[in-house]
């Protein structure tokens, strides 16, 4: 199993909780994005830059993966795209995308785009908190035992 991590939106937070768990769990993890990201050096990490572009991280990201590996992203499309090709998906704030969830959210999101568009809706997501943080380090841990208990 390897770790996939759409970079350019993950909390600085979440990237640092990647970085001690590839090491601790000694699991391959990849940084991709369209600008440069620094990470830690360490035979467990590395980075992919990819060009410039809407969805070009995220089509990378699709196109490396494989089945059983994890992908960190708050994009939706991206995650049901993984999802969809049997890997793992979770946003930084602790949610897993399966199949059973991921149509609905989907939709939400369709819905919350249309809303924001008729600025019914303003404003973006909450700052990444401290409950966000743990949330998505338990899932974190969860998900790499189950994947190294099955692969």
């Amino acid at each position: 199993m390897q770790i996939w991590v759409d970079a350019d939106a993950c909390p600085r937070d979440a990237k640092e909780l990647l970085y001690k768990t590839a090491k601790r769990t000694e699991t391959k993890t990849t940084f991709v994005a369209n600008q440069q990201v620094r990470v830690p050096g360490s035979k467990f990490l590395e980075t992919l830059l990819v060009t410039s572009g809407a969805n070009v991280a995220d089509q990378k990201i699709v196109e490396l993966m494989q089945s059983g590996d994890l992908v960190i992203t708050a994009d939706i499309p991206l995650a049901a795209d993984v999802v969809e090709k049997g890997g793992l998906a979770i946003n930084p704030r602790g949610e897993l995308y399966t199949d059973k969830n991921i149509g609905e959210r989907l939709a939400v999101r369709d819905l919350m785009d249309g809303l924001r568009g008729g600025g019914e809706i303003t404003g973006g997501p909450s700052n990444y908190s401290d409950k966000d943080r743990q949330a998505f380090a338990n899932q974190l841990d969860r998900s790499i035992t189950a994947a190294k208990k099955n692969g």
